[in-house]
């Protein structure tokens, strides 16, 4: 098979290390799906394995967890799937990617993908719709529901990112909260405003007194989706009391001091959508689950894509391409490649 992978660590700024390759083709273990992907999109979860993972000597490693395919083949057992069904998934951290003409996925990880959006557009959506659903109502332990947050506002720092992008509309669409996102510039600001929030900030400036000027309800809820280290503090403050706080994103420890939480006792969450899927947890099966009814949610009208910009076919140069607009830090929405063919 066709693949794009790699063999050395890259900083941000390195090209070159991305290598257009030919592989043999995988075989489905007996709970997965064989799948031929036909778009996939990048995140940050890319560039921060690029930099961190190494494959053993001689072997390579296929980044990718954002993907919209067809099942090409099953494993014996296998249930809920055909071959020639459409699917999406986010896969898991520690298998191949699907940066690949053919990947391997577990399908209690898989659902079959909306009918409604293209490839392109579906693959957009799957880790980051995991990420935003999982944070929003396991973390923060929120029941679905018009009631859920009403009187209440949420806070989605980063709300034009690719998360954020999902947190924006989940949350407008599937709660009572309002929904404050924050973005610095005005094409980010306009992103989310269109996907639902009711209020833009500027994180570059101080949030609180921005906050005082819309006049909304206290935040009780805050989701730190990019830069948590600059605005621990800051969010720590502005919180209302018994409030929480929910982080994705890897800020330096000691950026984050747990002991400014105790004075308004705040709730501290950690969502990382992997943590399924590394762990085998008894309840793997409740991402391809979730995956179904955001599917459904999208098929509705309830949900759109957040595709921003298609950057062509899968080939190192054009994942290269993407990889460093994503670094840039400039990017709303998200990144998508079209598949082998």
């Amino acid at each position: 098979m066709r693949a794009v992978g790699y063999q050395l660590r890259a900083g941000l700024g390195e090209v070159g290390y991305l290598v257009d390759l030919e592989l043999p083709d995988p075989s489905p273990a007996p709970v997965d799906l064989l799948v031929a992907p036909e778009a996939i999109a990048v995140n940050p979860v890319d560039l921060k394995v690029r930099g961190r993972d190494l494959p053993p000597a001689g072997q390579w490693r296929l980044l990718g967890w954002d993907a919209v395919g067809r099942v090409v083949g099953l494993g014996q057992a296998v249930s809920g799937f055909a071959p020639g069904d459409r699917v999406w998934y986010a896969g898991a951290l520690q298998r191949p990617g699907c940066n690949a003409e053919l990947q391997l996925v577990d399908h209690r990880l898989a659902a079959r993908a909306p009918r409604s959006l293209e490839a392109l557009e579906a693959a957009a959506l799957p880790l980051t719709a995991i990420t935003a659903w999982e944070l929003l109502f396991e973390r923060f332990r929120l029941p679905a529901g018009t009631d859920a947050g009403a009187g209440e506002t949420l806070l989605v720092l980063g709300g034009a990112g690719g998360v954020g992008s999902m947190l924006v509309q989940l949350a407008r669409r599937l709660t009572g909260f309002t929904v404050v996102a924050t973005a610095s510039r005005p094409e980010s600001r306009a992103w989310a405003e269109e996907l639902g929030a009711h209020h833009v900030i500027d994180h570059s400036l101080p949030l609180g007194p921005q906050l005082e000027a819309l006049g909304v309800a206290p935040v009780s809820r805050a989701a730190s989706l990019s830069h948590s280290g600059e605005h621990f503090a800051g969010l720590v403050e502005l919180l209302a009391p018994q409030g929480a706080l929910a982080l994705i994103d890897d800020p330096p420890a000691e950026a984050i001091n747990v002991l400014a939480l105790k004075r308004k006792s705040l709730a501290l969450h950690w969502e990382f959508m992997f943590t399924r899927s590394l762990f085998g947890t008894a309840d793997l099966a409740e991402q391809g689950r979730l995956l179904a009814r955001v599917a459904e949610l999208v098929d509705r009208g309830v949900l759109r894509s957040t595709v921003s910009s298609r950057l062509g076919t899968l080939t190192a140069a054009n994942l290269e391409r993407a990889h460093a607009q994503l670094a840039s830090g400039h990017s709303t929405g998200k990144l998508v490649l079209s598949g082998f063919g």
